[in-house]
């Protein structure tokens, strides 16, 4: 199974870096958990955020964070729409489906057949 998180949303932010005080580095991405396995593909509900200065090429934990980033940030946070968790099953699911089912319906057609 391979998890992985998708970019839905970057923004540049005009804010100072914390660690460089530069005005021009800092980006915001929203991302969103993606998993696929053999059977299907989803998008699920997690979501994450990262803050990183493009600048001196360093994460920016919230721990770090001014009140003005904070400011922007919850103002993005509450702009921000993931998108809608979904499950898209792969051809081997359904393959595996209908042969379960067409096991199945073969095993009580020999059963029942007998009797009538």
């Amino acid at each position: 199974m391979e998890e992985k998180f998708i970019t839905i949303k970057e923004v540049a932010l005009n804010n100072n870096c914390p660690e460089c005080y530069n005005t021009n580095g800092l980006q915001l991405t929203f991302l969103q958990k993606f998993v696929e396995t053999k059977f299907y593909k989803s998008i699920t509900r997690e979501t994450s955020h990262l803050l990183e200065c493009n600048t001196c090429n360093t994460n920016i934990y919230p721990i770090s964070w001014t009140e003005d980033i904070e400011r922007v940030f919850n103002y993005h946070q509450k702009a921000f729409t993931p998108k809608t968790p979904s499950i898209k099953l792969k051809k081997s699911a359904r393959l595996l489906i209908i042969s379960v089912l067409v096991i199945t319906l073969t095993i009580l057609g020999l059963i029942v057949f007998p009797y009538l």
